[in-house]
């Protein structure tokens, strides 16, 4: 019997919370990741694939979760023409919101190895969308490292605190990166504008 959809949504939010040291080799991953999307994938559909996790910050714990951020010409396409792909290679596919339950709304991918673990998370979106902040964030953390301890301290006492509950772990989590995230955009943007 297939599963609806409130029900994948309710296993996935009860799946483990697991932060591990900083691994070398996640690097590579984002890089085999992002050469099979663009192998597998229509070539007019996707534009830029940035690594915006965790994971991308030399050093720093994490769910040992790949975050990639794709930048995709029209949510539609990717609807029509990627979804098929992807779920037929067994990624988990789920239309999401980008904040809380409101729009906009975009595609997410689910990659998982043999065991079921997830090893890859990737977020379709539009150029306009505001995920694209989270690239000053990784930036930040990677310019300030005392704000990357941190967060890694924050990530695994949350861990420990909501261990099979990612909705309770991202939402505490958010109260850090949302503010720093905001002073990182207006860091990096005065940076960019000033004479």
């Amino acid at each position: 019997m297939k599963k609806t959809i409130e029900q994948r949504v309710a296993e996935l939010t009860r799946e483990e919370v697991a932060i591990t040291p900083y691994q070398p080799r996640w690097l590579r991953l984002l890089e085999e990741e992002a050469r099979h999307l663009r192998h597998v994938l229509p070539s007019s559909i996707l534009r830029r694939i940035e690594h915006f996790g965790s994971t991308a910050v030399r050093g720093l714990s994490a769910k040992p979760i790949i975050d990639i951020l794709v930048e995709i010409s029209r949510p539609d396409e990717v609807k029509r023409d990627v979804v098929p792909i992807l779920e037929a290679e067994g990624y988990d596919y789920f239309w999401r919101p980008t904040i809380g339950d409101d729009p906009p709304h975009y595609a997410w991918f689910i990659k998982r190895d043999a065991d079921g673990k997830r090893t890859h998370h990737i977020h379709m979106v539009e150029a306009d969308s505001q995920l694209w902040e989270r690239l000053y964030f990784i930036d930040y953390l990677k310019e300030f490292p005392r704000e990357a301890k941190a967060y890694s301290r924050l990530k695994e006492e949350l861990s420990r605190k909501f261990p099979n509950d990612r909705t309770a772990y991202t939402v505490a989590k958010a109260e850090f990166i949302v503010p720093l995230t905001q002073k990182a955009v207006a860091y990096y943007i005065k940076r960019e504008t000033a004479p």
